[in-house]
């Protein structure tokens, strides 16, 4: 059976996997660890992708990025390239590195997100390179130290992570490590790499017409990590996002327009938005501005946080509000 094509989209989260050919190391010392660190740092900052989970092991790593204006392949091809040219060079070898093309998996955030950045950072453990949670902390080359404060990665989106465990720094990373703890004890979970709910039978078109038919037990789809009405939502709505972002962008639709669009709605002027304000109609229209400039746009919670001087976590906590406020008002950007 031929191998399906990528699913990608503006603000997606992917579950991203690569493996050494024939379960060989991919890491041979820490320089080859350094060196794919610095090609993170370096291109995540450029393409203004968000990482919220990775981790090195010898012979593969993992990785859970939400993609931005750059799409996945393109930025995958970048930091893979790269990085085999100079691992490489370095080893006196020559050929192929990795196993095929690398994995990469779309997942319903709500429901697996905290799960898969569990999942990620716990496998040092699981394949023994640790021994233990506190020698998992201060491990370098897991973004479990970056979250518990052990080391800095600019580049690691560490805010909207604590975000779905606590208001504070603080408490987040508490109930965090407790959220760890847990899972040590859950082995392997298949469930989390091996796409969605099961296979898709001849794509994309079939996996629609059994939707549509009202069967209950559809078949999934292996590059996808969610319920079946997610799955279903994100076949039909994948090529549509990409058309649908082109054609706001041949429109010259960007921030300043979602601003006018808001005023429209709100009755108040744009500069309102930029200035802190607990009355409830300038925090909607906050919220819902927010929203849109990362569904409609493609933008990033941290650039919308230097942006308008917020902090991470309550730029994520105004998309949630924003979100909801117009699904349940039913406004439109008026395209």
């Amino acid at each position: 059976m031929p191998r399906l094509a990528r699913i990608d989209a503006p603000g997606v989260v992917h579950h991203v996997i690569i493996r050494g050919i024939e379960r060989k190391p991919i890491f041979k010392d820490n320089q080859d660890r350094d060196d794919l660190v610095e090609r993170l740092s370096a291109l995540l900052d450029i393409t203004h992708i968000s990482c919220y989970a990775w981790s090195f092991l010898t012979n593969h790593a993992h990785f859970l990025f939400r993609t931005g204006e750059s799409n996945l392949a393109t930025f995958m091809r970048r930091l893979l390239t790269g990085y085999v040219v100079t691992f490489n060079r370095r080893h006196h070898r020559h050929g192929q590195l990795f196993q095929n093309r690398y994995k990469s998996i779309i997942c319903q955030e709500d429901t697996y997100l905290a799960e898969l950045v569990r999942y990620i950072h716990l496998n040092p453990l699981r394949a023994k390179i640790v021994y233990s949670i506190e020698e998992l902390n201060a491990y370098a080359y897991c973004g479990q130290s970056v979250i518990m404060g052990w080391q800095k990665m600019a580049w690691q989106d560490t805010e909207y992570v604590l975000a779905y465990f606590g208001q504070s720094k603080r408490e987040g990373r508490a109930r965090y490590l407790q959220y760890m703890q847990e899972g040590i004890e859950q082995g392997r979970r298949p469930d989390l790499v091996g796409g969605g709910l099961i296979r898709s039978l001849g794509g994309w078109d079939e996996v629609k017409k059994i939707k549509e038919k009202g069967q209950d037990r559809i078949k999934g789809d292996e590059r996808i990590l969610g319920a079946s009405d997610f799955v279903n939502e994100i076949l039909s709505q994948a090529e549509e996002n990409f058309t649908r972002k082109y054609r706001l962008k041949a429109m010259g639709y960007n921030l300043g327009k979602i601003e006018d669009r808001i005023e429209e709605i709100f009755t108040i002027k744009r500069d309102e938005l930029y200035v802190y304000n607990r009355q409830k109609d300038r925090v909607e229209a906050r919220s819902v501005l927010f929203y849109w400039a990362v569904q409609e746009l493609g933008m990033q919670g941290t650039e919308l946080a230097k942006l308008f001087g917020m902090s991470q976590s309550g730029v994520v906590y105004a998309l949630k509000k924003g979100e909801r406020i117009v699904k349940e008002r039913e406004y439109q950007l008026n395209i």
